[in-house]
This record gives structure tokens, C-alpha cells and sequence, in this order.
């Protein structure tokens, strides 16, 4: 009797012995093995932050981008890889493993769209661009342009945001809500801006508004970095002596204003009776022309040291900075006399 417990026992063993090792084969070959039957090309899945790994699992086998859950599932438990999984929206488009699939969750694969704005657009440019990237409309967006509640501490008097949308390149998720994308530029501004603050200090009797329309003037009249200080050196001199800014620049944006600029600005427009016209206006005009990229806000608060009154545009990039009228003349004959 005995003997018949101990060889029934031994075959229960074995048997259960057998089981087992089916089983972890079974996982082995699931964990590796693709598949993909989702109902299109490509499938979206949001990993919404909180969620437990069985509602994880729930929603990619519903997806049809897993088979079953019980691999993923065991595959975690067995790698304590559950709490690196992040959150956000996933995209696949072809067969993967479970294996991989974690890979991806853990790594924080998300899914996003790339908007990479340049410096120097104006406000409505912006939107305008983003709105050809596929991010809402110009006419949604336009309105927030006027919401000036997001840069109220920075800038109590500003009437728009001009000047506060960022330029950078941005990652956003599949359906962004167009606010979010225009508050977005508008914080990276402030980090930005509080960055450079912790490295130069404010001019004496400055403030945030003053340093961006400044920023914004610069960015729009020197294309090479270099150029920026010494363009900022021109407007800091041209301040201090309480001489006109003459920047063209300005003159552009407020015929853009007007949707009268084609490209071209004639001589009877430097006398065109406008708050930006800089030529007739002393001081900074009343708010950004642009919106302004790193380079050109440090540059406005830290301008190099020089004596330069006067820049002149060498046609390709480059200006002739004097510090006379006489040699700024000579210049200008020289440069820009055919044009």
C-alpha cells in the first residue's frame, strides 16, 4: 500500500512537474512572439496615469495589440517592471512582441508631434503656422492671442501676446487642444526668460515688457547671433542719447498691421503716422514687434560695449556699424545705393 501512495505520489509530482514546465514554455514563446490584429493600419492606445496593470493589459489585448494578457502580466510581476511603466498615448503599426511592448511602455515611447517654431514670426504668423501643421485653426486660435491673463505678472499692460510665444521646438500629443499649445509657448517663455534673468541682470529702470520689445527689434534686424549684441548696443546708445531707434523693422510690422506690407518699404513709409513708426517715435514702440528667441533677450539686456549709433545691412547677412552719421553715409553709399 504504501509503495502504490509513494508511486502515485511520484506520478502526481511529475505530471504537475510536466504541467509547470508546459506553462513557463508557453510564456517563454508568448513573451517573444509578434502579433498585431488590430482593425487599422495603425491603433492609438492612452496610458491614462494611475492605471493598474490589469486595466493596462485590459486595453491593449482590446486593441488587438496583444494576444493575451496573462505573459504581459506574468512578465511584470516576474521583472517588478510595473512602476516604470509611464503614461501617455502609444501608437502601433505592426506586430510586436510583449516583450517589446513593455520595452516601449517603460522607455515612455509616446506618441508626439513635432511643431518647430522659428524665431522672429509675429504673433499671427505663429498660428498661422501652427494651424498649417494640422494644430487647429487661425481663426480658433486667434482669440487667445488676446488672453492676457497668462503673462498678466510679467507684463501688466500688454494687450497681446506678442513677443511671449516662445520660439522652440515642441512636442505635443496627437489632439492637442489649441490652448494648451499657445499656453505651452507662453511658459517656456517664462522659464526661459528666468534663465537668462539668474544670468544677467536688468538694466536699471527696466522691466520684462521694455527687454522684450527690445529682444523683438533685435531679433528682426540681425540675423548672425554675433550681430545681436552689437545691434543692441546701437538701440541702448540711440536710447541713451534720446535719438529716434529708426528701425525698420518696426515700420514692417506696423504696415502688417495695416495689411499693407508687400515685401517691400518705400520711402514715403518712414513717415507713416503709426506708434510703432520708430523713426518718428523716440523711445521703444508700445509693445514686441516678434517674438524673440534667447540669443536676442540676452542680447538686449546684455548689449556689448561700443560707441555705434548707425548699422547698415551688407546684403547678405551682415552690417557696417559706425558710430557717425558721416561714415554711416558712407556706408549706406556703399551698400545700399542701387537698391
Amino acid at each position: 500500500m504504501r509503495r502504490a501512495i509513494l508511486y502515485t505520489s511520484a506520478a502526481v509530482l511529475l505530471a504537475m512537474a510536466a504541467g509547470i514546465g508546459s506553462v513557463a514554455a508557453w510564456l517563454h514563446a508568448q513573451l517573444d512572439a509578434p502579433y498585431y490584429n488590430a482593425p487599422t493600419r495603425e491603433t492609438f492606445v492612452e496610458i491614462v496615469r494611475g492605471s493598474n496593470t490589469g486595466q493596462i493589459a485590459h486595453l491593449l489585448v482590446e486593441s488587438g495589440i496583444l494576444r493575451s494578457r496573462i505573459p504581459f502580466l506574468a512578465y511584470l510581476r516576474f521583472t517588478g517592471g510595473a512602476r516604470d511603466i509611464k503614461a501617455g498615448e502609444y501608437r502601433f503599426d505592426g506586430p510586436a512582441s510583449p516583450k517589446e511592448i513593455i520595452g516601449r511602455l517603460i522607455r515612455g515611447d509616446v506618441y508626439y508631434r513635432v511643431l518647430t517654431v522659428p524665431e522672429g514670426l509675429t504673433a499671427a504668423e505663429t498660428i498661422e503656422l501652427i494651424a498649417r501643421n494640422g494644430f487647429g485653426t487661425f481663426e480658433g486660435m486667434e482669440p487667445l492671442l488676446r488672453n492676457t491673463d497668462w503673462i498678466r505678472d510679467m507684463d501688466p499692460g500688454a494687450e497681446n501676446l506678442e513677443g511671449y510665444l516662445f520660439p522652440e521646438t515642441y512636442h505635443f500629443g496627437r489632439k492637442p487642444d489649441p490652448g494648451s499649445i499657445i499656453k505651452t509657448m507662453v511658459e517656456q517663455f517664462r522659464k526661459k526668460f528666468q534663465e537668462i534673468r539668474a544670468e544677467l541682470p536688468m538694466p536699471a529702470g527696466w522691466d520684462i515688457s521694455r527687454a522684450v520689445i527690445l529682444a523683438s527689434m533685435i531679433e528682426k534686424e540681425a540675423r548672425k547671433a554675433d550681430e545681436r549684441p552689437l545691434v543692441s548696443s546701437v538701440f541702448h546708445n540711440r536710447l541713451d542719447r534720446r535719438m529716434p531707434l529708426a528701425c525698420d523693422a518696426t515700420i514692417i510690422y506696423a504696415m502688417k498691421l495695416r495689411g499693407t506690407y508687400n515685401g517691400n518699404i518705400r520711402k514715403s513709409d518712414l513717415s507713416m503716422e503709426s506708434p510703432y513708426n520708430s523713426y518718428i517715435h523716440r523711445g521703444l514702440p508700445p509693445g514686441p514687434i516678434a517674438n524673440p528667441g534667447a540669443d536676442s533677450l540676452r542680447a538686449a539686456l546684455n548689449p556689448a560695449e561700443t560707441e555705434y549709433l548707425y548699422y547698415v545691412s551688407r546684403n547678405d547677412g551682415t552690417h557696417v556699424f559706425s558710430k557717425t552719421y558721416r561714415e554711416h553715409r558712407q556706408a549706406v553709399n556703399k551698400y545700399q545705393r542701387f537698391r
